[in-house]
């Protein structure tokens, strides 16, 4: 086994393009319309748009209430409003939905999957590569930092609304808010799928109520949807000057989540994604929001929770109660959209192998990664502890988002450059107007960097600099194992020369370097001088596709009597199962029960020697050590597998 990396693990990006092409209908159970199609779109509501469904509950609040507000009043309100609903038309409806989501990598997404579209992870990457994978893995980190932010202020906001009922409850909100939050880290090992049916039929009441709720007071105000009118909005800039500006930061909550509907398109697909969005979730969203805005119209005084005073008196606790479970769902996007970032990370190396479990059996890409379920959850609750109210933690909050929109911009522009042969001219034509708006929203959330801002911001550069010394540390170790590797070549010519002594079995050798000798193989000859009847060494090549077809999965070559070469593709969102596959194999037939597998182990040891840092060294070294065995990552017969190490200094 290699620490830089799975065992017999490298990357490929050419023959396994082709290879690993699926189509989306083949990705996501959804290719078939009607009922199917419907139960999908429900389904996503839960898990894709829980995050941007929630932000009613605050964001109109901090626009006239927060730290940045601006004074009640109908010029202000309709600026406001036209804002919001341009902010949803461009970046959600036509960045997102309708240009970002043609850049998945074969049916996944994610800022990494859009990383691998550019740049597959193949051994040592150029400077325009570092550049290109440096914003990636910034990107992802700033994704995980969002995740940690979202579920509490999403649950907070909700719970706050106990408030509104009575003040008796004040005291309990913290409790409360960390009691739900415990909860729904706990039911994540059911799966997306599960959680989904749960969540979705909620997700969709809570959406016609926010619609429900709008249509009165819009009614009452109807002069509320002149803010369709951009003129509006150019208008509260006129009047508000660096108000205005700063503003935006605020006016930002209502788009937070474009970027986890895009992480979590792998779980479903774009079209109910799509679906959903045009049909339920925009037309809800806006109801919603120009229905608070008629409200303050009407009564300036109700900018405390202008949500909650959408509703009569007698309907404040069931929506107290909804808006918990919504604000429970919102969490979703963020928790389920972290884990393919993980799992992603770990094919992709830029993470050490983890504990991933799969957790459907018919739609891929639906997983479970506990260590990361729990960090997560550890983080939100002292998140909850440390700013106890919504208030505080919307300061916290866009520029994480803000940050990883502005870089998936940069992105989507190398995409269409390269993988999409657009000339320069459209791309800058189509990518120039979006990183405007991103970067308007970017430079006015920069502002809340002091007041909270530098949580998610150390958060994500605590995890970058996990992931790309884990990259570098691989590369490093790579080139200190082949400086001492064998050629293969050499060591076949050598025993057929001297042929050692043969025992009966399969042996298995798992390595990276499909031209080298597997130290295990060399060392067992070494201290046994024995060598196995028939021996196999498996190279297995992470693609830069998220899933190869089961027919393309393996090619084996015999390179000596009874000495095999297997390469075994994957892609990467998915765990491989050498086991499995080897039994597959039409020739050589391989007897699972009658197979060694050797596996090298490598004990590291940081120096001072030209490559990382001293410091950078030992924390790839601590990162190794934790990593997940190759034997259990690869699924491996505990049993029928033999270790031998060697120290290998850095």
């Amino acid at each position: 086994m290699s620490a830089t990396q799975p065992a017999g693990a490298t990357t490929d990006a050419g023959a396994a393009l082709d290879a690993g092409r699926t189509s989306d209908a083949d990705s996501h159970p959804h290719g078939a319309g009607g009922a199917g199609l419907a139960a999908l779109c429900v389904a996503a509501l839960g898990v894709v748009f829980g995050d941007i469904g929630t932000s009613p509950l605050y964001a109109i609040r901090e626009c006239f209430e927060g730290p940045h507000a601006v004074p009640v009043g109908h010029e202000n309100v309709l600026g406001v409003l036209s804002l919001i609903f341009w902010s949803l038309v461009v970046v959600i409806s036509v960045k997102y939905l309708a240009i970002v989501l043609r850049a998945d990598n074969h049916g996944e997404g994610g800022i990494l999957a859009l990383t691998a579209l550019v740049i597959p992870a193949r051994g040592r990457l150029s400077e325009r590569g570092w550049w290109v994978v440096g914003l990636g893995l910034f990107g992802a980190a700033l994704l995980y930092g969002d995740g940690v932010i979202t579920p509490a202020i999403s649950v907070l906001s909700a719970v706050e609304g106990l408030g509104v009922v009575t003040p008796v409850f004040e005291p309990y909100i913290v409790p409360i808010t960390i009691a739900i939050l415990v909860a729904l880290f706990s039911i994540q090992s059911r799966g997306t799928a599960g959680v989904g049916k749960v969540f979705g039929p909620i997700t969709l009441v809570w959406f016609v109520t926010l619609g429900v709720l709008g249509v009165p007071h819009i009614l009452q105000r109807p002069d509320v949807l002149g803010a369709v009118n951009p003129v509006h909005a150019a208008t509260f800039f006129a009047a508000n000057g660096w108000t205005g500006f700063v503003l935006l930061g605020t006016v930002f909550l209502v788009v937070t989540g474009g970027e986890a509907l895009y992480a979590d398109m792998g779980h479903f697909g774009p079209r109910p994604i799509r679906i959903s969005w045009f049909v339920v979730v925009l037309p809800a969203l806006l109801l919603n929001y120009f229905g608070q805005g008629a409200l303050l119209l009407v009564d300036a005084d109700a900018t405390e929770h202008p949500f909650f005073h959408l509703a009569p008196e007698w309907a404040l606790v069931p929506l107290v109660l909804l808006a918990t479970a919504a604000t429970v769902i919102a969490s979703q996007a963020l928790i389920s959209g972290a884990f393919s970032l993980t799992m992603q990370a770990v094919q992709l190396g830029f993470s050490p192998r983890l504990d991933i479990h799969h957790t459907s059996a018919e739609t891929r890409g639906q997983i479970y990664i506990p260590d990361v379920n729990w960090m997560l959850m550890l983080a939100c609750v002292a998140v909850v502890l440390g700013f106890r109210s919504s208030s505080s933690l919307a300061a916290a909050y866009g520029i994480a988002v803000t940050s990883t929109m502005v870089i998936t911009t940069l992105l989507l522009y190398v995409v269409a450059r390269h993988r999409w042969k657009w000339g320069k001219a459209r791309a800058l034509a189509v990518c120039v107007p979006f990183l405007v708006i991103d970067g308007a929203f970017f430079g006015a959330n920069l502002t809340k960097v002091v007041q909270g801002g530098w949580l998610p911001l150390s958060l994500a550069a605590i995890l970058f600099v996990l992931m790309s010394t884990w990259k570098r540390g691989r590369e490093l170790l790579s080139d200190r194992l082949r400086r001492r590797m064998g050629s293969l070549r050499t060591f076949l010519a050598e025993i057929e020369v001297a042929p050692p002594m043969r025992v009966p079995g399969t042996a298995v050798f798992l390595f990276s370097n499909p031209q080298g000798v597997p130290p295990a193989l060399q060392r067992n000859l070494e201290h046994n001088h024995v060598l196995h009847r028939r021996n196999i060494i498996v190279h297995i090549i992470t693609a830069d596709v998220p899933r190869v077809p089961a027919d393309r999965r393996a090619e084996v070559e015999e390179i000596a009597h009874d000495f095999y070469r297997v390469r075994l593709r994957y892609g990467f969102m998915e765990t491989p199962d050498v086991p499995e596959a080897l039994r597959l194999l039409p020739e050589p037939r391989i007897i699972p029960e009658a197979v060694s597998y050797f596996l090298g182990r490598e004990t590291l040891a940081a120096t001072p020697a030209p490559g990382l840092a001293l410091w950078r060294e030992n924390l790839f070294v601590i990162m190794a050590r934790n990593a997940r065995s190759a034997s259990d990552y690869f699924g491996l017969p505990p049993s029928q597998v033999v270790e031998l190490g060697e120290t290998v200094e850095l």
